[in-house]
């Protein structure tokens, strides 16, 4: 009798864990993996890089170098040639550009989108997919390094934007440039932030909160609709902003998948372009570098690249030294 009561019982427990892990996994969104015990999360440090795809590397080139005053620090040759694939615009020791010499990998976004990945810098890599793979995202193996160097792996956000995390290793490109490529015309010493279109406000602000993003503020020109919603990486200054819509433009994405860079007058920064020999190539574009003051209070200019990606030179305070408060207008209704 006693033996077959602790049977009853193993058999109760196994019935139990096997009803418990049934409902974990049922619980799982498409594409991810079982929630497991929470890892710490690794310092996410800021924006180590945005990937774009551009049309014609050389204009591009002209338009970072020339205009901007960029150095091209380093490249990645394509698999089958000798041809570029990827060029480094150094904006500074911890952060640059990465432009695709080709076109975008998906052929349904077109033209529209030339916008390829986000990349935040990690302090352990191996800790950060530790981390995702518990909160259950389904994050490839470790161990290889990037054709960079260094170690990185991606995931996708809500949106199915590429979101990229990376540790920069002493042998890779980016730290044996250290101190090189930082010429003196530079027209911003960092991104200030990044910013992209998103379909969803709460998926996409709780993706974030999870990697422990703080939100900052909110904005929009429509008082009964919001526009913008920022969100600043948790161990460090810089930030994204989640550029929210109703119904995705059928036009080209640039202005609003774009890039922001710190300049910290931006009067002076305008009169340095205006000063530049690429400045005359710059106004056959018929974009005009006019100086506005955004929602959010601060000065800005906004530029655009060969293929419409928009680059915003913008002042880190407000035109009065005031905050501006956060709109309180509802977010627009998810388009997914």
């Amino acid at each position: 009798m006693q033996r077959r009561r602790v049977i009853g019982k193993v058999v109760g427990a196994l019935a139990a864990l096997l009803i418990a892990s049934g409902a974990m996994l049922a619980a799982q969104a498409p594409g991810q993996v079982p929630v497991q015990t929470p890892v710490q999360r690794p310092r996410i440090t800021g924006i180590s890089h945005v990937g774009y795809f551009v049309s014609d590397l050389p204009k591009a080139i002209f338009f970072w170098h020339d205009f901007l005053g960029y150095d091209e620090a380093y490249t990645l040759p394509k698999v089958d040639s000798n041809e570029v694939r990827i060029a480094f615009i150094k904006i500074n020791d911890r952060q640059h550009i990465e432009l695709f010499n080709e076109p975008p990998a998906d052929p349904s976004i077109g033209p529209r989108n030339m916008m390829s990945h986000l990349c935040f810098s990690v302090d352990d890599i191996e800790q950060m997919r530790a981390y995702l793979r518990s909160r259950g995202y389904n994050v490839s193996p470790g161990g290889g390094k990037t054709q960079a160097g260094d170690y990185a792996f991606e995931i996708k956000d809500p949106n199915g934007m590429k979101i990229e995390f990376a540790q920069s290793l002493p042998s890779g490109m980016e730290m044996q440039s250290a101190g090189k490529f930082l010429p003196a015309t530079r027209i911003s010493p960092r991104i200030y932030h990044a910013g992209y279109t998103v379909g969803n406000a709460e998926k996409t602000t709780d993706f974030y909160k999870m990697l422990g993003f703080s939100e900052t503020w909110r904005g929009g020109a429509n008082p009964k609709e919001l526009s913008w919603i920022n969100m600043k990486v948790p161990d460090g200054e810089d930030y994204v902003e989640l550029m929210l819509y109703r119904t995705l433009p059928e036009s080209n994405l640039g202005g609003k998948n774009h890039l922001s860079l710190v300049v910290p007058d931006i009067e002076q920064a305008v009169a340095t372009l205006e000063a530049r020999p690429a400045y005359a190539a710059y106004q056959q574009t018929g974009k005009p570098v006019k100086i506005a003051t955004g929602v959010n209070g601060k000065r800005q200019v906004n530029l655009y690249d060969p293929d419409g990606t928009r680059v915003e030179l913008m002042e880190p305070k407000t035109v009065d030294g005031l905050p501006r408060p956060s709109s309180t207008a509802p977010p627009p209704p998810p388009s997914y």
